[in-house]
């Protein structure tokens, strides 16, 4: 797969909602007395991740007009990420609660009707995505309201008129809706994406896909698939090539939340750079590595 440079454009462009996170610093959230505002969103996650790597990246999205949009987009040019946002003057910046744990962590999310979920098919145009390479969205999105989904279908279209790869995490929200439209839609969206994430645990939830071997057959057109087993490791399927897997270092994992867009940015890094399918899952499970020893999404600034 060849992603020729462009001189002005940023790199990628990850389109998707962030909100502001809140975690308990004493307690569970039940108990807990004081607590710490971050923010969370899948995709700025994977824009941060990759300037972290040295690549120019956009987060695309909309944000409401009060205090935690701007808190949000302030962090985010912090990180160096490029901002191509709107502001809501008639809708909320969405807000996520976390509660957290080493083996799982409970999230309660309060963004139904928030700014991003407003997003609707031309937010972002061919000749906005001109000389971006990568263009990168999750399963969360199409979720977040039935613009949003018709917004996803027309940016896997208009990227492909600009010359981009279009790259596409599942990341299941169970919350966001039906088993019935998250099996359908994801299975859609997947299996037309040059390069798609999916974890295994997810997948056998969401198809009934108990292996990688299942999961490639029930997404077989995706030009490559990257396939997350946790702690076991990572397998790539590209085309019809014998398929690679990469094995998960050894980890001390204070909290998993964010691993997953870690290995993404950690993954389209070494695409970009042009890297081998081995050195891309070992350049995913690295960055994943980076997160899980930590208790926030992303890491500290240097």
């Amino acid at each position: 797969m060849s992603i020729p440079p462009h001189p002005t454009a940023p790199e990628v462009v990850c389109i998707g909602e962030s909100m502001a996170l809140i975690t308990p610093t004493d307690a569970g959230l039940a108990e807990a007395d004081t607590a710490t505002i971050t923010l969370a969103g899948a995709e700025a996650n994977v824009a941060v991740g990759l300037v972290s790597f040295g690549h120019r990246a956009a987060w695309a999205s909309r944000l409401g007009d009060d205090p935690i949009g701007t808190r949000i987009a302030s962090e985010m040019e912090r990180r160096r990420v490029e901002l191509w946002v709107e502001r809501d003057e008639n809708a909320p910046t969405g807000v996520m609660f976390k509660d957290p744990g080493v083996e799982s962590s409970a999230v309660y999310y309060y963004r139904r009707g928030s700014a991003a979920s407003r997003m609707d098919a031309g937010f972002l145009s061919p000749a906005q995505l001109s000389g971006v390479r990568i263009v990168h969205t999750t399963g969360i999105t199409p979720a977040l309201s039935e613009s949003c989904l018709r917004m996803v279908d027309q940016v896997f279209i208009d990227a492909r008129r600009a010359g981009a790869v279009v790259s596409f995490d599942v990341n299941d929200r169970r919350a966001l809706w039906s088993a019935e439209e998250a099996a359908a839609t994801l299975a859609r969206l997947a299996d037309a994406a040059d390069i798609a994430f999916v974890g295994r645990d997810e997948a056998e939830r969401i198809w009934g896909t108990a292996t990688p071997a299942e999961i490639r057959a029930h997404l077989p057109h995706c030009a490559l698939l990257v396939v997350k087993d946790g702690e076991v490791g990572a397998t790539a399927f590209a085309g019809d090539d014998a398929p690679v897997f990469v094995p998960a270092p050894e980890v001390e994992v204070v909290e998993p939340v964010g691993a997953g867009d870690a290995f993404a940015s950690g993954f389209l890094a070494a695409t970009l750079d042009g890297s081998d399918l081995a050195a891309r899952l070992s350049a995913g499970h690295a960055a994943a590595a980076r997160v899980l020893r930590i208790a926030a999404d992303l890491p500290p600034l240097d």
